[in-house]
């Protein structure tokens, strides 16, 4: 196969990679806590003695946005949004996860979990619990935890160390692979949720275009085959 061809053929690869991305973030623009994904484009070059150099591109490498998303108020005094930098702490059975979903509730154990049952970590790395009897659970901008007065705990606010090793697990869930630490300038807003950031009309639109650019490079494609064929038809004569 002709580098024409190799480059062609890489190129529709990431294309239709980028279409599965943008058609999940689409699917997620209600999804609280959602962050827009994108696609990142590499390049792989095989330079060998006495041999035609090779270079293709791959796209492989996700990029999510961190935009902050709509803010809606729900009224519940267990629904938590992020305003600034930062994301929520959550202890799984895989490790610790980051998330911007804040709508959370109470365990049989009366600890502060999130819809998956997992449990939400204060600024010390612990659990969060939550009085079963409590009557007006307090949260202030810094996530300080307080019933009737009594200071409980503080909701922690964690950032990744290293922004780059951000790993989307799941829709909403995220693992950093160098660590985190807390986050400053962040605040918490009781009573909201956060949106999904994803943008529809930008969504679409890039979605349009890609099409058609998948289009244009499948009708190269074709006339590099019809190419190819009428050469080799000639050769045989």
């Amino acid at each position: 196969m002709e580098t024409a061809s190799y480059a062609a053929l890489s190129r529709q690869s990431g294309l239709m990679h980028e279409i599965r991305l943008i058609a999940n973030n689409i699917a997620n623009m209600s999804t609280s806590g959602y962050r827009q994904e994108g696609l990142v484009f590499s390049e792989y070059i095989q330079d060998s003695r006495n041999q035609p150099s090779l270079s293709m591109g791959r796209a492989q490498v996700k990029n999510t946005s961190l935009e902050q998303g709509v803010l809606t108020q729900t009224g519940s005094s267990l629904d938590f949004a992020i305003e600034g930098d930062g994301f929520f702490l959550i202890e799984t059975q895989a490790g610790e996860r980051l998330t911007r979903a804040g709508s959370f509730a109470t365990n049989a154990a009366s600890e502060l979990v999130n819809m998956d049952g997992h449990r939400v970590l204060d600024v010390n790395g612990g659990p969060i619990f939550i009085p079963p009897d409590a009557d007006g659970v307090q949260v202030a901008a810094d996530g300080t935890i307080s019933v009737e007065g009594r200071l409980l705990t503080q909701i922690g606010l964690y950032q990744p160390t290293n922004p780059n090793g951000l790993r989307r697990e799941g829709g909403v869930m995220f693992r950093a692979e160098d660590g985190v630490e807390p986050t400053e300038g962040a605040s918490i807003l009781q009573g909201f949720v956060e949106g999904s950031n994803v943008s529809g009309i930008e969504q679409v639109a890039r979605l349009v275009e890609i099409q058609r650019a998948y289009e244009l490079g499948q009708s190269f494609l074709e006339a590099e085959d019809e190419r190819i064929r009428n050469a080799v038809k000639s050769l045989m004569r």
